[in-house]
């Protein structure tokens, strides 16, 4: 995700934020909102956008290296541009040898398309090529100059690198401007990530005059064609009521869809939702489900919601030393919560002995990973 992605992120959630996960009427005493001693620095879990990467524990294991990203389709939000669509034989083969990890093939058969036909698609595959290095070596200014050739040839898919390239300052100082125009013109071709971008730049307010309305109808556009950011994005603005009207039913229709394309934010919001009833039919079972998955992917707030819900037994059998080990992790990413150290204090040493040895891995991992970053 790029670093506009990422300041208009933190933006959102400062124009968002309240209290909308309150507990369900007439329930045990149980909070799935925002613990009371959450420090300041650590997004509220109603955060309305992406998390920042860096707020996010990893998974108990060190990921492996990414192996080279492949070409996604048009409505998926990559997080960097990616080759476009085939169109031709002889481009479909570029494109399969592409997928296949053929880059020097790719590479060869893309050009004699760019010289015999001037093909824009075939232009925009060696803009990615040189992007990201591929079977030849990296050269961003050649990769901007064949982007720059399909954009002006009307490729929605270079607009959106060549955007990516500007806000980036991959080719000199950072423009915002010309990198919004390029997403405007982009998302006006209909690609889906493009749209949320620019759907982010009104929420921001700097560029644009902030415009809820505008952001609701890019999100909209981008979300009908199977963006989960997008959903997520336009899930928070009906649940807040900004730019479309409030609707909680509609709010969880659209967090449902972005939980099924694995967006964890979503699916940590889907679930609050489900267990509080708000939108959706109460399910705390598939709320407990759907919090370990996000839990085990690294949300802190999925894990401190998990051992919440665990702590009493709530939609998942109590256990204590479960509840335990995902609070500790929750609290090492940055979400503490008052009432959990209370109830790990009230435990037996065995209990919270266990706990705390089903933690470690995971605080190993976070501790690697940290060392890694700085």
């Amino acid at each position: 995700m790029s670093k506009m992605r990422h300041a208009a992120a933190v933006l959102l959630a400062a124009a968002l934020t309240t209290g909308l996960l309150a507990p369900a009427a007439a329930q045990a005493p149980i909070q799935l909102g925002p613990p009371a001693s959450q420090p300041a620095s650590q997004p509220a879990p109603k955060l309305p956008a992406p998390k920042l990467p860096a707020s996010k524990p990893p998974a108990p294991k060190p990921e492996a290296k990414p192996a080279p990203r492949r070409p996604a389709p048009a409505q998926a939000a990559p997080a960097a541009p990616a080759a476009p669509a085939p169109s031709g034989r002889e481009l479909d083969m570029a494109y399969g040898a592409f997928q296949r990890g053929h880059y020097m093939t790719a590479f060869a058969i893309a050009t004699r398309r760019v010289d015999e036909k001037k093909d824009v698609k075939a232009m925009t595959l060696l803009g990615e090529l040189y992007a990201s290095g591929l079977g030849i070596e990296h050269d961003d200014k050649k990769a901007a100059e064949w982007y720059r050739l399909a954009a002006e040839r009307g490729d929605r898919e270079a607009m959106f690198a060549l955007a990516m390239f500007h806000l980036g300052g991959r080719i000199g100082a950072v423009s915002r401007e010309k990198g919004a125009k390029l997403l405007a013109a982009a998302a006006k071709l209909g690609h889906a990530a493009a749209a949320y971008d620019l759907g982010l730049l009104y929420l921001e307010g700097q560029l644009f005059p902030q415009d809820f309305a505008r952001a609701a109808e890019l999100f909209r556009s981008a979300a009908q064609a199977g963006n989960p950011e997008s959903q997520y994005a336009l899930a928070t603005l009906y649940k807040e009521g900004r730019g479309v009207p409030k609707d909680l039913a509609e709010a969880a229709r659209l967090l449902a869809a972005a939980s099924l394309a694995d967006n964890t934010d979503a699916q940590v919001e889907y679930a609050i939702a489900l267990f509080n009833g708000a939108g959706v039919a109460r399910n705390e079972p598939a709320a407990a489900v759907m919090l370990a998955r996000a839990a085990r992917k690294g949300s802190a707030i999925a894990q401190n919601r998990l051992a919440n819900v665990l702590a009493i037994g709530r939609g998942v059998q109590a256990n204590p030393a479960e509840a335990i080990k995902w609070h500790i992790v929750a609290k090492a990413g940055g979400v503490s919560d008052i009432s959990l150290d209370a109830f790990m204090q009230k435990q037996t040493p065995d209990v919270r002995a266990a706990g705390e040895k089903a933690a470690k891995p995971w605080l190993d991992a976070l501790k690697e990973a940290r060392e890694s970053r700085s």
